[in-house]
């Protein structure tokens, strides 16, 4: 290599070079930015910890590891190991950057929301951290699933089994109607009710569910076998397969107009009218069988609410 001369090494390492002054600044420049961000987050943060209640009855303040439980109304029951991890990571660079929240019960805080914080704040080695503290008035068990329910939501935190189990809880336990979760919650009523169906797949589709073996379009498809066997071997095909949706929807077509073709040979023309109008008129689904001595209707519903709509249609509510 040529060597350059001029300067002389002595001179020239008491004389910045014009790159080494640029590479300073920008190193400086960056540097003080950091430093500004990490002295207005600190600032903003400590401005909000306080010991008093506020006029929504919440207060933010640093609290010990060991005085938060979990909440036993929290939805979320999976925890995924990397996320958790790559969460733990970000944590010991960044801190805890969005506060949990948990309600004051004396001798300990329950959490409402942020168990996946406070599990990668342990694993960071953090002692303390920061949280909205509420008041333990007028917080009922319904009010605390919603706020974990709504806080994992919005955080994307729920897979679609936990979502589903915590609707179906705010149905059964606290009599809300789907339109009600709806609201609370943002979704529509229709997420709702799709959501909460998939819960009727045997055990063995909702866990592949939560693994990601397949996906919520696939269990729609699912769904739309009655046969839990023929769900199950259906979910197999997509797995060994690798099946898309819309190849697994194929699937199923094919299936269901072999099988229409095989009872419609030996059903009359009136019996599948009937079936059609009735179908029409239920919004749901309907099978006509005649026999020798008369014959039978099945109305079939998927959700409560399509249970109420088929009792009105039918005036018995």
């Amino acid at each position: 290599m040529t060597q350059k001369h001029g300067l002389g090494r002595g001179l020239s390492s008491l004389i910045p070079q014009k790159n080494s002054i640029q590479n300073s600044k920008t190193q400086s420049v960056a540097s003080h930015k950091r430093d500004n961000v990490s002295v207005n987050l600190k600032r903003k943060f400590k401005s909000q910890l306080t010991n008093e209640y506020n006029d929504k009855g919440d207060f933010i303040k640093e609290i010990p590891i060991g005085m938060l439980r979990a909440n036993k109304e929290q939805p979320r029951t999976y925890f995924d190991e990397e996320k958790l991890f790559e969460l733990t990571n970000s944590i010991k660079v960044h801190g805890v950057l969005q506060p949990l929240i948990a309600v004051d019960k004396n001798d300990h805080y329950e959490l409402i929301a942020g168990e996946r914080r406070l599990r990668a704040s342990k694993k960071a080695g953090l002692t303390t951290v920061p949280v909205v503290v509420k008041k333990h008035d007028d917080l009922t068990d319904q009010i605390k699933l919603e706020l974990a329910l709504i806080e994992n939501i919005q955080r994307h935190d729920l897979n679609v089994v936990e979502e589903a189990k915590s609707y179906k809880r705010l149905v059964s336990e606290f009599d809300l109607s789907q339109e009600e979760i709806a609201v609370r919650t943002g979704k529509s009523r229709s997420v709702i009710a799709n959501r909460i169906r998939l819960l009727s797949l045997p055990i063995e589709i909702q866990k592949g569910l939560i693994a990601g073996q397949i996906t919520e379009g696939h269990a729609k498809v699912i769904l739309s076998l009655s046969n839990p066997q023929k769900q199950i071997a259906l979910y197999k095909m997509i797995i060994d397969e690798k099946l898309t949706v819309r190849q697994a929807e194929k699937k199923v077509l094919l299936s269901e107009h072999a099988r229409k073709k095989h009872i419609n040979q030996g059903k009359t023309p009136h019996a599948r009218r009937l079936e059609s109008q009735l179908t029409q008129y239920f919004d749901t689904k309907v099978r006509v069988r005649e026999s020798a001595s008369g014959g039978n209707i099945t109305i079939s519903y998927f959700s409560e609410d399509e249970l109420k709509n088929i009792l009105s249609r039918l005036k018995l509510t």
